[in-house]
């Protein structure tokens, strides 16, 4: 009994043992790790993803490396600029363990080596640019930490694919200043863009007035020739009716009527009032002056003017535009024989006739005599 108990543990123990042996000889590794094992506490081999057979108790498991890409977000450093201003500056570094035994052996804690190589990168970089140039250069301060990070990390089995910088704070007091400077260049674009819509909006008023009155003058100078084209037709129809019809002494003195009210409307317009018993008179007048005659050279004998012989007139309204010609000819020779005879004496007192047959300013002129000299009906 003694012995078969002891058997029977013995079983146990060995069976056991085996179960231990069996569990620790296989060990399966994840997709997206890197096993590293050691034998008798030195590097022998990589694994990676799927099961594997190891030799238990000589060899073991040293390191699981994660071979996907890390995301490091690194608290905010305070870093100095080219003049001499403190800012934050806030990153993140995206890299891929390529060589897990370089990651493993080369280095003792690779994550905290990237986070220092990035910080004093960091200062490198924005140290050699002012505030201004760092705030607007974030692709090329990122571009030069990959550049530089990439380098330094490679013989660690890391490569750094981007550094993104999150955030750059210049002090409280600077961003005051760059508020009130932003909002003042602000108001400054918004009144050029006032300003410029006002221009365009003045131009735009000026070239639609300047159009309207170039229309407006084309319409006038239509509408005066188109007038003047009527009362040259209208003119030209009432001259070929006269002509036609054979006017006689009555028709021009209606005719003569129907004006006299159109010279009146003038505001401008002197009318004089003449008698067609004034007529007569004038030519009266005429005559007598004509009768002295010119002084003939050598102080001879005034030598009267040959007579005229009279025009024989095609029609009554050739006649009537004579006639109206002789009278005015006469009445400018009358006044200036009489301005002549009163120079160097005062003025005789006018007569009963003459007060009489004077023109009053604002008189109506007298009418056209008929042909064959006669006045039109009274």
């Amino acid at each position: 009994m003694p012995g078969t108990i002891v058997m029977w543990i013995l079983a146990i123990a060995i069976l056991l043992f085996v179960i231990v042996t069996l569990a620790k000889a296989i060990t399966i590794v994840r997709q997206s790790d890197a096993l590293i094992i050691e034998r008798l506490g030195k590097y022998n081999r990589t694994l990676f993803g799927g099961p594997h057979g190891i030799i238990p108790f000589l060899e073991k498991p040293r390191l699981r490396v994660d071979l996907r890409e890390q995301v490091v977000s690194f608290p905010p450093q305070g870093v100095i600029t080219e003049d001499n201003l403190t800012v934050d500056v806030d990153t993140v570094v995206y890299f891929t363990v390529t060589d897990p035994r370089a990651a493993t052996y080369e280095i003792a804690n690779y994550l905290g080596a990237v986070e220092q190589l990035t910080i004093t990168t960091l200062r490198n970089v924005v140290g050699s640019l002012n505030l201004e140039q760092a705030l607007v250069s974030r692709d090329t301060i990122n571009a030069k930490l990959m550049t530089e990070l990439d380098e330094a990390t490679g013989r660690w089995g890391i490569k750094v694919n981007r550094v993104e910088l999150k955030a750059i704070d210049p002090p409280p007091s600077l961003q005051d200043a760059m508020e009130k400077q932003m909002r003042a260049e602000r108001d400054r674009r918004a009144a050029i863009l006032t300003a410029e819509g006002h221009k365009q909006s003045q131009i735009l008023v000026a070239e639609g007035s300047r159009q309207s009155e170039v229309l407006k003058a084309d319409g006038d100078k239509q509408a005066q020739v188109l007038r003047a084209q009527g009362e040259s037709e209208a003119i030209q129809t009432v001259f070929h009716a006269i002509h036609a019809g054979a006017p006689d002494d009555k028709l021009l003195a209606y005719q003569y009527l129907q004006t006299l009210p159109k010279i009146a409307e003038g505001e401008a317009s002197k009318m004089w009032i003449i008698p067609s018993e004034m007529t007569e008179a004038l030519k009266g007048i005429a005559g007598g002056f004509a009768g002295g005659g010119q002084a003939g050279p050598s102080g001879s004998a005034p030598t009267p003017p040959a007579p005229v012989p009279p025009k024989p007139s095609s029609s009554a309204a050739e006649a009537a535009a004579a006639a109206v010609a002789e009278a005015a000819k006469v009445t400018e020779e009358a006044e200036a024989e009489a301005a002549t005879s009163t120079v160097g004496s005062a003025p005789a007192p006018a007569t009963r006739a003459e007060q009489r047959s004077a023109p009053a300013e604002g008189s109506i002129p007298p009418a056209p005599p008929a042909p064959g000299g006669y006045p039109p009906n009274e």
